[in-house]
């Protein structure tokens, strides 16, 4: 059975032995609704949540199991820690850029993907999507894409937590595309489209040398479709029209999918 586990805002440095606190909404979600009890173990998923940029990568995939020692109040565990550990970049790496979807759909597409192991999001703010993400709006609706991206990390047991970053416009996704020095590699950059010939089981997504690390890119486009004038200028940044299968899916879904497929089809699963 698998552990309950909690989120904690900072594992780095943490050995063995050593006794630590979970606090805050996650220290009162496992003492108040979970009634977690001393002689219990559990894990404990590093999340940093707003200071991610910050050492993102560094400590990414850090996690602990550990034995609840004591609850002090409603809302502080302290627990004794067992193991720790760090889950390794999957190959390829996932980089999910997401057309942002209208209404509940949208952190619906970042539940789903997510659970399907995405390893970081982008929203796009493309020019058919029908919500519009403001100056004002963004700030708030990343926030709701970055705790969706938690609770699902948390729910599915994974360790290695989605970062969401964005909105970026498709001009500023071109030039994202194009700054190789943001990924590990050169990156494989696929867009999802209905009309391409291409099909994902045909499609390169790792390197011919087992070994190097891999980057994957896939553009997922809003309800209204991907204009002309957009596939183009992604095209030209580098994107290969790719589909999925007959069936055409809801942008919600599609990147879950798409997601189930690359695990199949490498060692990512």
């Amino acid at each position: 059975m698998s552990l309950p586990a909690f989120l904690h805002p900072n594992l780095a440095g943490v050995a063995a032995g050593d006794v630590i606190s979970l606090t805050g909404p996650e220290g009162r979600h496992a003492v108040t609704v979970k009634r977690t009890a001393p002689g219990e173990q559990v894990l404990l998923i590093h999340s940093p949540g707003e200071n991610a940029e910050a050492y993102f990568r560094e400590h990414e995939g850090l996690y602990v199991e550990a034995t609840v020692q004591e609850t002090a109040g409603k809302d502080e565990l302290i627990v004794r820690v067992d193991t720790v550990g760090q889950t390794p970049a999957p190959n390829p790496r996932v980089t999910v850029v997401q057309a942002i979807p209208k209404s509940e759909r949208s952190e619906l597409a970042i539940d789903l993907a997510t659970q399907a192991g995405a390893d970081e999001f982008i929203a796009w703010q493309s020019d058919r999507c029908i919500a519009k993400w403001d100056a004002k709006k963004a700030p708030k609706a990343l926030q709701k894409w970055q705790a969706q991206a938690e609770s699902a990390a948390k729910q599915s047991r994974r360790s290695r937590i989605p970062h969401v970053s964005g909105p970026l416009t498709t001009p500023q996704l071109v030039h994202y595309l194009q700054q190789a020095e943001k990924f590990d590699s050169t990156p494989l950059i696929y867009i999802l489209h209905e009309d391409a010939t291409d099909s994902i089981k045909s499609v390169k997504l790792v390197y011919d040398e087992p070994t190097s690390q891999a980057d994957v890119v896939l553009l997922i486009g809003p309800e209204g479709g991907i204009g002309a004038e957009e596939l183009a200028a992604l095209k030209e940044a580098g994107a290969h029209p790719m589909k999925l299968g007959p069936e055409v899916l809801r942008t919600a879904s599609a990147g879950m999918v798409a997601l189930a497929a690359i695990g199949v089809r490498t060692n990512r699963w």
